[in-house]
């Protein structure tokens, strides 16, 4: 017998605010029959072609030290560099540049969420298959 993860729960200070925030980072959706409401303890976004749940909880907690789990994100089109500005731009913080570290072609970017939350944001696949740090030519 085993187990399987039901959905991933992220602690927060505000639950509307932070699944609002990673909806448009992942793709991700509201449950058709439970939207997500300003004030809600627990909001819960749902990957559309997958059905991963990802549940914000509202907990009187701090974050203080670093994750000890963390999301690594792949951008699904395009590649690491064309996210990271677009990350950024939807206000996360970069805390870490880790690309090359490797060698060429290799590596990740840490960067935050609003409430600290630490993730990474790693090559495409594409960028994978490919060996590069660029997206691959059309031939």
């Amino acid at each position: 017998m085993t187990s399987f993860i039901a959905h991933t729960t992220v602690d927060c200070a505000n639950a509307y605010e932070l699944s609002q925030w990673w909806k448009p980072v992942l793709g991700y959706v509201d449950i058709e029959d439970d939207p997500n409401e300003p004030g809600h303890p627990e909001c819960t976004i749902r990957d559309p072609e997958t059905g991963h749940e990802i549940l914000f909880l509202e907990t009187p907690d701090t974050k203080s030290v670093k994750n000890r789990l963390h999301f690594d994100l792949r951008p699904r089109a395009g590649t690491r560099e064309e996210e990271l500005v677009r990350l950024i731009g939807l206000g996360a913080v970069e805390l870490a540049d880790h690309r090359g570290i490797h060698g060429p072609g290799t590596g990740w970017v840490v960067l935050a969420d609003p409430e600290g939350n630490e993730f990474c944001i790693l090559r495409s696949l594409e960028q994978v298959a490919a060996g590069t740090n660029q997206a691959p030519r059309e031939s």
